[in-house]
């Protein structure tokens, strides 16, 4: 590959995450700016599951068959751009919301998009792919350092969302002078049953893959709690207007922990390294709950657990995934765990989260420590469980191939 395709690429990778990175982590400080309840901030959060729920369709109906996925890369972040600009202009959550949800039903078929672009140029994926990807979180790092530098609080940070825009429109351009990728089916007939990764829905009759699917389904409800909260109680703890730039600590730990996954993997089996994640989940929401306001050192351990949750369950998870799934339903497979995880058990968590957080809201005042526990106990059970029920048996996931 020469030096252009790999600056190309690693440029590609940086802005797609920076686009999300700048907005989504504050965008629960800038609702209640505005007036939103805890409600509707998990409303407005679980937009990203519709996005993922929505996206297999864009994905395996258009990009896989009609064009090529550098095209529609670029169409989908010029009409984000423009969404954006108007998503800037709003003061309400009604007008907000309904810009959103279109917004993030174009935003979420990127993060497939850039890694079909990125796999076609590479020779060897497993061991190219994570210098690519690795761009992409630190993309997600400087947006957050970047709102962190200029400090902006409650309707302030509306103007993440222009960044943002601004930022699609250049990605949107620039897309369409990256490697051509073209459609890998073009002219091929399609089945909603193949686009949504359902023709792998034979996987669920292992009983250990089953246990892992409904326990990857479930743990991302507890994770939802993180991604609609942990800013502003981070901001309020750790008593800064703005506290993006220390969750970019999250990333920090997940890029680390993504460089050192095949020392882990050379020495772990995929249970133990299921559990890893799931027990740091626990752990992670203990120290928010236990650190009071003085403890700013367990919410910043807390934040910097985001590398163990991620990396640990999510990555073991895909790889676990490909292994159980073989050749000829691996795609599938991975839209049908996408689904489940991103899709469905998002959608609940954000949920469920925006309704504790009401619950538990005293004149304005959130009491963070009934918050935490109960996504720690929700994490702790479903490590339990996952303990009893799953076991690693290589031979039989062999057999599926």
């Amino acid at each position: 590959m020469n030096l252009t395709t790999r600056v190309q690429l690693s440029a590609m990778m940086f802005l797609n995450f920076f686009i999300w990175g700048i907005w989504f982590v504050t965008m629960n400080s800038y609702l209640a700016s505005i007036g939103a309840s805890g409600t509707e901030i998990g409303i407005a959060y679980g937009t990203q599951a519709w996005g993922a729920i929505i996206a297999p369709f864009i994905v395996g109906l258009i990009a896989d068959r009609y064009l090529a996925a550098q095209k529609i890369l670029g169409i989908l972040h010029i009409a984000g751009a423009v969404l954006m600009y108007f998503i800037y202009k709003q003061e309400n959550f009604t007008g907000f919301y309904s810009l959103l949800l279109p917004y993030m039903i174009l935003f979420m078929p990127t993060l497939a998009l850039v890694n079909a672009i990125t796999f076609k140029q590479l020779t060897n994926p497993e061991k190219e792919f994570s210098f690519y990807r690795v761009w992409g979180t630190l993309g997600w790092i400087a947006a957050g350092l970047l709102v962190g530098w200029f400090a902006w609080g409650g309707k302030e940070l509306g103007n993440t969302f222009l960044y943002a825009g601004v930022s699609s429109g250049i990605l949107g351009v620039f897309s369409f002078f990256l490697p051509n990728t073209p459609p890998p089916k073009q002219g091929t007939s399609v089945s909603i049953k193949e686009i949504l990764g359902l023709d792998a829905l034979k996987l669920l009759l292992n009983k250990n893959y089953l246990v892992f699917f409904i326990a990857s389904t479930l743990i991302c409800i507890p994770l939802a709690f993180y991604y609609s909260n942990a800013e502003t109680f981070s901001k309020e703890i750790l008593k800064v207007n703005n506290a993006a730039g220390y969750m970019s600590i999250g990333q920090g730990a997940e890029t680390l922990f993504m460089f050192l996954m095949p020392w882990f993997f050379a020495r772990f089996n995929v249970k133990k390294m299921l559990l890893f994640g799931m027990i740091a989940w626990t752990l992670r929401y203990l120290c928010f709950g236990f650190a009071g306001d003085t403890g700013a050192i367990l919410v910043i351990l807390g934040i910097a657990f985001h590398g163990i949750c991620y990396d640990f369950f999510f990555v073991t998870g895909q790889i676990y995934t490909d292994q159980v799934a073989g050749e000829k339903i691996r795609s599938s497979a991975q839209g049908m765990i996408t689904l489940a995880t991103y899709g469905l058990g998002m959608l609940a968590g954000f949920w469920v989260a925006g309704k504790i957080v009401d619950a538990y809201s005293v004149n304005g005042v959130v009491q963070w420590k009934n918050v935490w526990l109960i996504p720690s106990g929700i994490a702790a059970v479903i490590a339990i469980l996952f303990f009893l029920l799953f076991s690693d048996n290589k031979s039989r996931a062999a057999s599926n191939h």
